[in-house]
């Protein structure tokens, strides 16, 4: 059935506003290494010597990431001048992401910056000319269909609760989840439920369904809806996508909790990118 115009052209606005961000000079196809930091000193560089090797654009000796529990200071070798909000910066403690927004440092086309996940803590590395943005060449979607805009009801928790929530680390996070979304296709009625993240407005599913067998990514998929309005939910699988995993192996993307893996195929949304 040929999608309705107004599904197919707001699908098609959403999905190119979401390749813009994906594509941009910060996005996650800019993203070429994670490394994890050991407590005290992890020395970086280009060269192979260092535990931590950085892209063959920066010195071969750096300087050295040191890690006391849960703070990381930086401290830099002669000469090697990256900057921090564009002002030049000459070593000390930097902020994570666990705090909000990191201190993120420039170092020519690089950007890299502290994350913490669980008792880890490493250092993201991000550049604009990384061969993973400059060879993207789009994502598969399956074509926009109003019977993927689904109306659920919303079955709120009684209490606060709260969903554990695998990532590709190993690690489980326990999430707010305030409630669950109950919705009903091709006769079948599938439950989702959602979590909020800090200081979001919006309803999160990490989901998985069949097409991750064979026509998805295998390891599911996102997707975001307005919160509950008259005890109803609407989610818009047209707006399914893949996860930062799907592009880089440097991601630590949350997976499907196992009551979040639907015994259906959602064919909608974005298809599997390339060989992932």
């Amino acid at each position: 059935m040929k999608a309705p115009s107004g599904i197919e052209a707001e699908t098609r606005t959403w999905h190119a506003e979401r390749v813009a961000r994906l594509t941009s000079e910060d996005g996650w196809l800019s993203l070429v290494g994670l490394h994890w930091l050991e407590e005290g000193a992890n020395r970086f560089g280009s060269a192979s010597d260092n535990p931590l090797v950085f892209p063959a654009s920066v010195p071969a000796h750096a300087g050295t990431f040191t890690r006391k529990g849960n703070t990381v200071s930086l401290s830099l070798q002669p000469g090697v001048s990256p900057t921090l909000d564009g002002k030049p910066f000459a070593g000390g403690t930097l902020r994570s992401d666990v705090e909000g927004k990191p201190d993120t440092l420039a170092l020519g086309t690089l950007r890299f910056f502290v994350i913490r996940r669980g008792e880890r803590l490493g250092v993201r590395v991000k550049d604009s000319e990384a061969a993973t943005r400059k060879a993207f060449h789009g994502i598969p979607t399956y074509a926009p269909s109003a019977a993927w805009r689904v109306e659920g009801r919303f079955e709120p928790a009684t209490v606060e609760h709260k969903l554990s929530v695998p990532n590709v680390l190993g690690e489980v996070e326990e999430m707010v989840s305030p409630g669950t979304v109950v919705f009903t296709l091709n006769g079948q009625e599938h439950r989702l439920a959602p979590v909020v993240e800090p200081g979001e407005n919006q309803l999160f599913f990490i989901f998985g369904d069949l097409t991750n067998r064979d026509e998805t990514y295998g390891a599911g998929r996102f997707l975001y809806a307005d919160m509950p309005k008259d005890g109803k939910v609407v989610m818009d699988f047209n707006r399914a996508y893949n996860p930062p995993c799907a592009f880089t192996s440097f991601a630590t993307c949350p997976l499907p909790p196992p009551q979040n893996r639907l015994k259906l195929r959602v064919e909608a949304g974005e298809k599997r990118y390339g060989d992932h």
